[in-house]
């Protein structure tokens, strides 16, 4: 092994062991690719909640990013392109005036859809055709790329169902034929099968946090991400935890995987890829990181979005490290300028030892 792997390694494992001893994480997964070769595969939990580097852990929004990739990679092959109408492959979706909504729209947030049901259940949002029919028959906030709401959850169907129609297949066979099986990813699922269940770990609340005295009382809640993930769903870590929900495909908010699989994806996003595959070429992966400034209203916490991807280069050059995060601090990305790619799946929700690890992961390999 490359001294350099083992010291990024080592790095990342003291990070990790030091952040399970204390108490504030209790199960995670660290894994890195540098120009397509692993650098770190690293893991930790307390006694209690052994993990392994094959266990899978929920990702939530983490799956955007790939949920993109998949969109991507269609576009390549001419079966569906980024400023087709959603209706051109799924005509219900016309209704009250949405026709003119695009991919491009959804996979910027901008398409006006982000409201969930305001009342529901668990049965509701594990039938795909139910909630497509919703999303059919749904009003648009606004016209479509005129400001941008986060689909936390719509996105998931939004996403899934336009790409099921374009190729015929659904949408968890498309990532698991077109991303996993060419990189040798065998970790990563939409619906996880039935006889790998027991490889899944439990989502834990994050830990509370005191107020530190003198702090201004919090804003107003946004009606609409209030209705973005609403209030039945809640906790989310429950609603991940539930059997049922493991076993669907929701692409935006259920998917689970092992550290090396995110890794792996983008991975196969940059350079000469893994092992000679890589997934899209330098002119998609460009087009898709390209920032659109022109939308007045960022979402908070991040201005900068591409197409499915946020965008999280410096400022000269922003689509040049591009992945997602999701709810708990896992977290995938590909760095273009130094052919890095990181993949961090944890079991606590919240905390600050997501950054700590990509900053020692930077700080070992030089790239800033």
């Amino acid at each position: 092994m490359h001294s350099l792997t083992l010291d990024v390694q080592s790095a990342v494992q003291r990070i990790i062991d030091a952040a399970v001893a204390s108490g504030a994480e209790n199960a995670i997964q660290v894994a890195a690719y540098l120009d397509g070769e692993q650098v770190v595969d690293a893991w930790a939990a307390p006694p209690s909640q052994p993990v392994a580097a094959r266990s899978l852990l929920p990702f939530f929004s983490t799956g955007k990013g790939i949920a993109a990739t998949a969109v991507h990679l269609l576009a390549e092959r001419g079966v569906l392109a980024w400023d087709d109408p959603i209706a051109r492959h799924w005509p219900e979706f016309a209704a009250h005036g949405k026709g003119g909504i695009t991919l491009r729209h959804v996979l910027s947030h901008t398409a006006g859809l982000p409201m969930m049901p305001e009342q529901g259940a668990l049965a509701l949002i594990c039938d795909w055709g139910g909630m497509c029919a919703y999303l059919a028959d749904a009003e648009p906030l606004h016209p479509p790329g005129a400001q941008r709401h986060y689909h936390a959850i719509t996105y998931s169907w939004l996403v899934g169902e336009t790409v099921r129609r374009a190729d015929g297949r659904d949408f968890a066979t498309i990532v698991e034929h077109e991303i996993c099986r060419p990189l040798g990813i065998d970790r990563l699922f939409f619906g996880v099968p039935e006889a790998l269940l027991a490889d899944c770990l439990d989502a834990a609340p994050a830990l509370p946090v005191a107020e530190p005295a003198g702090v201004a009382p919090p804003t107003p809640p946004d009606p609409v991400a209030q209705r973005a993930i609403p209030h039945w769903v809640y906790p989310l870590e429950d609603w991940v935890n539930s059997r049922e929900i493991r076993r669907v495909c929701i692409p935006a908010s259920n998917g689970f995987a092992n550290a090396r699989s995110l890794a792996l994806h983008y991975a196969g996003l940059l350079g000469k890829g893994v092992d000679g595959v890589r997934l899209l070429t330098d002119a998609t992966i460009e087009a898709a990181t390209r920032w659109d400034e022109g939308i007045d209203r960022a979402i908070p916490g991040d201005g900068r979005w591409g197409m499915g991807y946020v965008l999280q280069g410096p400022d000269d050059a922003p689509g040049a490290v591009f992945g997602h995060g999701g709810y708990g601090g896992s977290t995938g990305f590909a760095d273009t300028r130094y052919g890095l790619a990181v993949g961090i799946v944890k079991g606590r929700m919240g905390g600050t030892v997501t950054g700590e690890i990509v900053a020692g992961i930077r700080r070992v390999l030089g790239t800033p």
